[in-house]
């Protein structure tokens, strides 16, 4: 197995304390949003195996049936299917869906088709992937996730008694319920930019003196003044999970997290469309097409424990596969050895992965089918694919 040398991802919405505060090291001053671990092109993590530092994605690519075991590269082709990160969020970020696999490899198609270069700005496929997601708290962590009930977006419209919000209010009691979701995102995403900027200010000013649920649009405001992505986020829900808890994010389904320090798991994709929070493009259409408007409460996840103390976030993806174990003091060993490839991720105590002491913050890679044991105390995330 290898112990992982990771990169921090220094995006502006970053906590400056929270990663820093998990590992034990010293803050920089600047933002640590993101600890990515795995073999992404964006930052893929080193190992040493006796020849100096080398790209944890160039090893896969030279063996990759050695590394990642034959029935994972004969599904997933020759990477690592998954992504996994510590976030730490202490702003907003946009408000974004990712699409389905055949919507994704269909846009890369017609993207690749009329040459849009994939680092233009305007591009919305950067490979042919679906990008499911899974966000595990680490601290109490807030976000939005999916279409709240449409009367309830339009009492939460109403309640700032503004006269440019009142015909968003009228379509929201309108039916078919997915309907007069999408009419309404489409007025929002499509006003003229000085007037909704001008109505967001309202808004913003209005759910400031309201306070309660609403102080969370307030804040969205103070962040991305003018941003018509404040009202998009007034449809959605607002979801707090506890530490232990995690939310599923499938295709189609607008979403945003807002703050705290989870540990996240995604496809191997880059593909996303913005919907808001953000100075980034925004391409209306095919958001549009790729946004499923059913609303629905989002379901909070809470692992399920096995036989050997294996904790499960069950998802519908074959590409990841998270859990967790946690060990108390003198808690007898784990034998983890899988045919497919893992990443252990310590975020508690101080457990050994075979005779890698772990810290919290820090990673280990371990090649399919290689003889692992875990021995406590602490707490460990598994990161896997499913064949």
């Amino acid at each position: 197995m290898d112990r992982l040398q990771n990169t921090v991802r220094p995006y502006a919405w970053g906590s400056v304390t929270a990663i820093p505060h998990l590992t034990g090291t010293e803050p920089t001053g600047e933002p640590q949003a993101e600890l990515w671990m795995g073999a992404h092109p964006g930052a893929p993590s080193l190992v040493d195996r006796g020849t100096g530092p080398r790209s944890l994605a160039e090893l896969i690519a030279a063996d990759p049936e050695r590394e990642l075991g034959p029935a994972v590269t004969a599904r997933f082709g020759p990477q690592l299917p998954f992504l996994l990160k510590l976030l730490a969020a202490d702003a907003p970020l946009s408000v974004q869906v990712h699409p389905d696999s055949d919507q994704a490899a269909a846009g890369y198609a017609d993207e690749e088709r009329r040459c849009v270069p994939r680092t233009a700005p305007e591009r919305n496929y950067k490979d042919p992937h679906h990008k499911p997601e899974l966000i595990c708290a680490l601290t109490p962590f807030e976000g939005l996730c999916g279409f709240r009930d449409p009367a309830e977006a339009a009492d939460a419209l109403a309640a700032l008694d503004l006269d440019p919000l009142k015909p968003y209010v009228d379509l929201l009691h309108a039916h078919p319920e997915e309907a007069a979701l999408r009419e309404v995102l489409t007025a929002v995403l499509t006003a003229d930019r000085d007037e909704m900027a001008a109505t967001v200010t309202e808004a913003a000013a209005a759910s400031a003196r309201l306070g309660g649920p609403h102080a969370t649009y307030a804040d969205l405001a103070r962040h991305y003044p003018g941003d018509p992505g404040v009202l998009a986020a007034m449809l959605l829900n607002q979801v707090s999970l506890q530490p232990g808890e995690a939310l599923y994010l499938g295709a189609g389904v607008p979403h945003a997290y807002l703050s705290g320090l989870g540990v996240e798991i995604m496809a191997s994709s880059d593909n996303v469309l913005r919907c808001g929070l953000t100075p980034k493009h925004i391409d209306v259409p095919e958001l549009l097409r790729i946004v499923r408007f059913d609303p629905a409460t989002p379901a909070v996840l809470r692992p399920e424990a096995s036989p050997d103390g294996e904790e499960v976030y069950d998802t519908p993806v074959h590409d990841f596969r998270l859990s967790r174990y946690v060990l108390a003091p003198g808690a007898p060993g784990r034998d983890l050895t899988l045919s497919t490839p893992q990443i252990l991720l310590s975020t508690e105590g101080s457990p050994t992965v075979g005779n890698l002491p772990l810290g919290p913050g820090q990673s280990v890679f371990v090649p399919a089918g290689e003889p692992v044991e875990l021995r406590g105390p602490g707490t460990v995330f598994r990161a896997t694919a499913l064949t």
